[in-house]
């Protein structure tokens, strides 16, 4: 499950380029005509634009992933690129999720708990809770 990015890394980046490029073209347009203090206001623009994408960018790789085993499952997330994984062993494992908004599906085992689901659509994290706990019955005709 990844996050649903409208632009990779390198096409963000050519459109700041282009975007920031414009911008500058235009207050130094403006500061030649005699409006000299537009300048500094592209530049902060920029800046400030720059910043945001640097925050989108470190994020748009963002993924979770639900690794079938034979002893329980293993999650693995990234988040701005820091990698974690997480083991839930199938012994008593329980999947719980109400269909509250922004609920996240949630493995229990053991007393310790998961939440998953974090990129799945809220519709359609129902039909993900579904799917895990066939896994927790053995109905998907997976071998263990």
């Amino acid at each position: 499950m990844r996050r649903n990015c409208a632009l990779t890394p390198c096409q963000l980046a050519i459109w700041f380029l282009a975007v920031s490029t414009v911008s500058i073209a235009v207050a130094s347009f403006f500061a030649l005509a005699g409006a000299w203090m537009v300048l500094p206001f592209a530049f902060l623009e920029v800046t400030a634009l720059g910043v945001a994408f640097v925050v989108y960018a470190r994020h748009a790789a963002d993924f979770e992933r639900i690794v079938v085993q034979s002893s329980g499952l293993m999650i693995e997330r990234s988040t701005a690129n820091h990698l974690e994984r997480t083991e839930v062993p199938l012994v008593w494992l329980r999947v719980e999720y109400q269909g509250r908004r922004r609920e996240l599906v949630r493995l229990v085992s053991q007393g310790k708990f998961c939440e998953v689901g974090r990129f799945v659509p809220e519709h359609q994290r129902r039909l993900l809770a579904k799917e895990l706990r066939k896994f927790c019955m053995g109905d998907l005709g997976w071998s263990r």
